[in-house]
């Protein structure tokens, strides 16, 4: 089974959260059909996670979007940083921004 396309991932994410009651919005669109998405979580406590995928080794279904936790609650120049210099590198990337006090978006994680 193939991956969901980026675009219809992100828009269900970002109404998901929304109608949660979370405020989340798409920071940076990326290509519609293939680009990685970053998902870079406010903890509205002054401190930023980020969540990247993971790498497709560490995956056991490919079917789904799998993620690794890159920074768990780090001052948010650390996370903006990160996402600048995988811009630079990969400009088809999709960023999420989600202000949530929890530490569970809602999305595998590897372990």
């Amino acid at each position: 089974m193939s991956l969901l396309r980026a675009d219809l991932w992100c828009s269900a994410f970002v109404r998901r959260h929304n109608d949660l009651g979370n405020i989340c919005v798409v920071s940076r669109r990326g290509d519609p059909i293939a680009g990685q998405v970053f998902i870079e979580v406010d903890h509205l406590d002054r401190t930023v996670s980020l969540f990247t995928p993971a790498p497709m080794v560490s995956r056991e279904d490919d079917a789904n979007l799998v993620f690794q936790r890159r920074f768990a609650r780090v001052e948010p120049g650390l996370v903006r940083e990160r996402i600048a210099r995988e811009i630079d590198f990969d400009p088809d990337l999709w960023v999420l921004s989600l202000d949530f006090r929890g530490d569970d978006p809602g999305i595998d994680i590897v372990k």
